[in-house]
């Protein structure tokens, strides 16, 4: 639940359209609503910028609908990161119960209910190689979810670096820049080397043998030289859209 569902309530009972104790039903989950395994944090929002978010690896399909469906009841919003299409299924049909759509995006297995519909200002996504693609795709469809415009450049890497040209307008324009990359992990040094924006790295577990599942990758990039580069955990394009969707709101709302 966020500011401007609060704020609805509240005129509401301000106005006499909805009684005191319909809106402390309707209120009663604040701070979080505990379903017996779980504790939804449905103040999130009011607190960070961001609700909570479903984490479906490691968690019962059963789990995930139960949750979802509570997140939905009272948020009417839902995100979920590392799904399989089997949970998106489940989640589909939660979601019909309540007249929501739950979209998947197929690469990255993130489930979104009630994208923000209003974008605002600009990220830019600089994808290493294709087999980054699926890191990539999280962040951007988190960032559309909290209602950043985001742009994806991919197949950018350091093999061929002329192919940067291409996303050359789209790094001035950005407030902030996400780059992924596996392998060795230096698209993240040769960006922030060219650009003045706050350049957030995602080391991804793409590579052979000695990338050691992207810790290559990561050690890299924590070890750059460029100065104004913050690193991710490898794999986690969540992570990287939550940073970079809270600098491009602090630019937007100046």
């Amino acid at each position: 639940m966020d500011n401007s569902k609060i704020k609805k309530i509240l005129n509401s009972v301000k106005k006499g359209d909805l009684a005191v104790e319909s809106a402390l039903d309707t209120l009663k989950h604040l701070p979080y609503e505990d379903i017996g395994f779980a504790m939804i944090d449905h103040h999130r929002t009011l607190r960070q910028g961001i609700p909570e978010v479903i984490f479906a690896k490691g968690k019962t399909q059963k789990d995930v609908r139960a949750i979802a469906g509570a997140m939905l009841k009272t948020g009417g919003r839902l995100l979920i990161t590392k799904a399989t299409a089997d949970v998106y299924k489940g989640v589909s049909s939660v979601c019909r119960k309540q007249k929501k759509k739950a979209k998947f995006y197929e690469k990255s297995g993130v489930i979104t209910v009630a994208e923000a519909g209003k974008k605002a200002g600009k990220v830019a996504i600089l994808c290493a190689g294709t087999s980054d693609i699926p890191v990539a795709e999280e962040a951007l469809a988190t960032l559309s979810f909290l209602g950043s415009k985001a742009e994806l450049v991919s197949d950018v890497g350091v093999a061929g670096l002329h192919r940067l040209k291409q996303a050359g307008q789209t790094l001035k324009s950005a407030r902030a820049v996400i780059v992924v990359a596996g392998m060795e992990g230096a698209l993240p040094s040769v960006i922030g080397g060219m650009c003045d924006k706050p350049v957030i790295a995602v080391p991804t577990s793409t590579g052979y043998g000695t990338s050691l599942g992207g810790l290559t990758a990561l050690f890299a990039m924590l070890n750059s030289c460029v100065p104004g580069i913050a690193v991710m955990n490898i794999d986690n394009g969540f992570g990287a859209a939550a940073l970079a969707h809270k600098i491009n709101m602090q630019t937007v709302n100046r």
